[in-house]
């Protein structure tokens, strides 16, 4: 069953082959979570997002048209729910003592530099930074599951890397170069 095309599963799992669907989920949930993580900052809330997209296209299968686009369908599900959630978690927050938050907050300064630098990208690129660096997605598989080519992935990324960079440089950290 691993050997089969998307499409060739998404079609069996239509008809009821609830063993199709479970492949399907083994091949994406870790682009899932990478996605939701890249929307959410957390891993554990990018795992239930994640979890609730694959519940969600189980029950919209038959909405699916383009059979050889499910990646890229569950991606955006994917995504709409991890928005979803960080919105809820911001309303839940805002009620939350200052306090609290601060003493969550305690962390290495490269660390908070680092995440700040990725915060501050845009949504397509913090999701990309998280497939690749943070979920080591090749970019072969960002393209299936993004819907976009290779050479996209390429340029994108650079341009993340490259905010980033700017990003730690105007906050006092120095690029090193390693000696060999």
């Amino acid at each position: 069953m691993a050997q089969q095309p998307d499409s060739a599963l998404v079609v069996a799992a239509m008809s009821g082959d609830a063993d199709s669907f479970t492949e399907l989920c083994r091949r994406y949930y870790p682009a899932m979570v990478a996605i939701a993580h890249a929307v959410l900052g957390d891993g554990h809330l990018a795992e239930d997002a994640a979890q609730h997209a694959f519940a969600a296209a189980a029950r919209r299968l038959p909405e699916l048209r383009r059979h050889d686009r499910f990646a890229h369908w569950l991606a955006a599900i994917c995504r709409n729910r991890a928005r979803d959630m960080a919105r809820a978690r911001k309303d839940l927050r805002a009620a939350d003592d200052l306090s609290t938050i601060a003493a969550e907050s305690h962390q290495d300064g490269r660390t908070d530099a680092v995440r700040d630098a990725i915060a501050g990208l845009s949504d397509a690129a913090r999701e990309l930074i998280y497939l690749r660096y943070y979920d080591g997605m090749s970019y072969d598989q960002i393209a299936s599951v993004l819907g976009i080519s290779e050479q996209a992935i390429n340029g994108r990324l650079r341009r993340a890397k490259k905010k980033i960079a700017a990003h730690l440089r105007r906050n006092g950290f120095v690029e090193t170069r390693h000696e060999r």
